[in-house]
């Protein structure tokens, strides 16, 4: 699911419900970098984590 992440679409990640929904800021490669409602800015592996695409608006 990954691979179709682009820059400005709405993520979750499903082991941290609690950092709240993120908008991808790039991908490269397998290094995601999502900007979370609760945790901030994280680099994500996403040999390891499915971030989960929220298709309503959460905001």
């Amino acid at each position: 699911m990954n691979e179709i992440l682009e820059p400005g679409m709405i993520v979750r990640h499903p082991g941290a419900p609690e950092w709240g929904v993120g908008q991808v800021q790039s991908r490269i490669g397998d290094r995601i970098t999502v900007n979370f409602t609760h945790a901030g800015k994280q680099v994500v592996d996403g040999r390891h984590v499915s971030l989960e695409l929220v298709t309503n608006d959460p905001f």
